[in-house]
């Protein structure tokens, strides 16, 4: 097993951290498409805290309207292989995170799957740039540990809005910053922080534009924070219930059509 640790190189890049959970909170990878139509799955929405929610979205929305989302518009206009790479990297860096979420979930399939993925991919793949896996017909999945929290029967928890971390429930919070203080790769080279850094950097722009579709979409609706709230609930009680099946051939997870594959 991946050994894993507190990782330092968080305290130096603090910064760009919060960004990239706050700002990508809730743009991860959706389809280019602006319907938003979710499939029948049973979730529930608990915002006992609301106006204050309210409050901190828009300053979220805020920082988003004038920082990260022109940047990402402009990022979409870069060439498309350079695109696919960053997307490929930033999903390549974080397999053995999904290696590991796949083993606390009692996945076994699933983790072969991802190990075999990421060490394809990193080696003949140059480091991830190019999804030799996919092309081998080896589909990615993704877990994080708010869907490990979720398979272990734990609630969502009310609604939380933080301050550049975006909207999401309790136990997915949870699951977010847990992510941030799992290191899989350790702190022992400067090559693999400086990768660190791009892959942050990467995803936070890349996931970005990938979101603009829903996002556009669900700005146009008369109450945005509740329209995207709602999507993300759904989302996340499809992603949780993706992860209880467990089968690495159901690589297509019952969510939100718009949504990202990637969870919120």
């Amino acid at each position: 097993m991946l050994p894993f640790k507190c990782a330092p190189w968080l305290a130096r890049n603090t910064s760009i951290a919060v960004l990239a959970a706050g700002l990508t909170g809730c743009s991860s990878q959706p389809p280019p498409n602006t319907d938003v139509a979710c499939v029948d799955i049973s979730y529930s929405v608990y915002d006992p805290a609301e106006p204050f929610n309210r409050a901190v979205f828009a300053f979220n929305r805020t920082v988003d309207d004038y920082a990260l989302a022109p940047v990402a518009r402009g990022y979409r206009y870069l060439p498309d292989f350079f695109q696919t790479g960053v997307h490929n990297f930033v999903a390549n860096f974080g397999e053995p995170k999904v290696f590991i979420n796949d083993l606390l979930q009692g996945n076994p399939m699933r983790s072969v799957n991802t190990l075999g993925r990421f060490a394809l991919n990193t080696t003949v793949g140059v480091v991830g740039l190019i999804d030799v896996s996919g092309m081998a017909g080896i589909a990615r999945h993704d877990a994080d540990f708010g869907q490990t929290f979720g398979v272990w029967g734990i609630g969502n928890g009310p609604i939380v809005e933080l301050p550049l971390f975006g909207t999401s429930n309790s136990r997915d919070a949870a699951g977010r910053v847990l992510g941030f203080v799992v290191d899989p790769f350790g702190s022992n080279s400067d090559t693999v922080e400086m990768l660190s850094t791009i892959n942050t950097v990467g995803g936070i722009v890349d996931g970005r534009a990938e979101a603009l579709p829903l996002t556009d979409s669900l700005q146009k609706l008369p109450d945005y924070y509740s329209a995207l709230r709602n999507v993300v609930a759904e989302h996340r009680a499809a992603y949780v219930a993706d992860g209880k099946q467990g089968s690495p051939e159901n690589t297509t997870p019952p969510q939100c059509t718009g949504a990202p594959a990637d969870g919120f």
